[in-house]
């Protein structure tokens, strides 16, 4: 005689294994847990809080030592200073020449920031949206350009930053300011990256969206900027700030293209200060700077940090 048949509920009873539900196996006796809809080996979940752990003790560091005195630096580095310098950051404000390029940098890098999701952001909707063969090849390249280190085309840029500039004052208008020329190129070198991001989030957008805004007979300019982009604003402001925080921190374009200390920005400054402030050992000065430089742009991100994750991965599922 056969058993009775299973029941459907008794079928469908999950087998109690005394592990939780959610944990899956990766690998030979490794087991990794989910975050959010990603699973991540328990191993690099441990090496990243390591790391992050590790720059946030860095980072407090540097603003506990800019209030010390040389002498508490060389004597106590892991201590509190008994009374706060306050006087370092006086120092490097002064001797840095911080008040002038503070205003540049905000300038050129707002500037740049907004003229990449300007331009940008329009071209990921097309690539998002076309089904045209060479759409592809399109996507490739941008992706090719993501990867590729500006130290690589340094020396053009370098060249053509100096023909524009002769042919701006010995032709066109009679004069030219090499921060406009700075401008182009951080819009220029940024474009791949805005593009690659953007391109991930208007794909995982419905389509139904600009199908019915079509049967109600907007335009693909109106249908853009009036559906499209609001909906996809998580994703545009991610990549603005992404933008905003590489140009605000980037020194080497600016060391190259810009010869007037009075036109630079923040982290070329920043080096100079290095060098003074290390030839006068004035370490708690040095330290003052790095702060001034670095934690508005640690406060940016602690602030928005969670809203760019959600931007990044806005299209990485339906």
């Amino acid at each position: 005689m056969t058993s009775p048949p299973r029941a459907p509920e008794e079928a469908k009873q999950p087998v109690q294994t005394g592990r939780h539900p959610r944990l899956r196996r990766s690998g030979h006796r490794r087991w990794t847990a989910p975050i959010g809809d990603i699973v991540i080996p328990r191993g690099i979940q441990v090496a990243l809080w390591v790391w992050v752990s590790f720059n946030l003790l860095m980072a407090v560091w540097v603003g506990i030592t800019s209030l010390k005195s040389d002498s508490e630096i060389f004597a106590t580095p892991f201590g509190l200073p008994a009374s706060p310098e306050w006087e370092n950051f006086v120092s490097a404000w002064t001797v840095s020449g911080f008040g002038g390029v503070t205003l540049n940098t905000i300038v050129i890098v707002t500037i740049s920031a907004s003229l990449t999701i300007a331009l940008g952001a329009p071209a990921a909707y097309v690539l998002a949206r076309s089904s045209r063969r060479w759409i592809s090849g399109i996507n490739t390249y941008t992706a090719l350009c993501v990867a590729l280190p500006v130290q690589t085309i340094l020396v053009p840029l370098f060249i053509a930053k100096t023909e524009v500039h002769q042919f701006a004052v010995e032709i066109l208008f009679g004069w030219w300011d090499d921060r406009i020329t700075l401008v182009f190129i951080y819009v220029g070198t940024s474009l791949p990256f805005t593009i690659f991001l953007l391109t991930a989030a208007f794909r995982g957008l419905p389509s139904a969206l600009p199908e019915a805004a079509a049967l109600d007979g907007a335009s693909p300019a109106r249908t853009f900027w009036s559906i499209m982009m609001p909906v996809a604003w998580p994703a545009v402001k991610s990549a603005f700030v992404l933008n905003f925080l590489h140009m605000w921190n980037e020194a080497l374009l600016v060391l190259v293209l810009i010869n007037s200390p009075s036109e630079q920005t923040l982290p070329a400054a920043l080096l100079r200060l290095y060098g003074t402030m290390q030839y006068n050992s004035n370490w708690g000065g040095l330290f003052a700077g790095v702060v001034i430089v670095i934690y508005p742009m640690i406060l940016l991100y602690l602030w928005v940090g969670r809203r760019i994750m959600e931007g990044m991965t806005s299209g990485a599922v339906k």
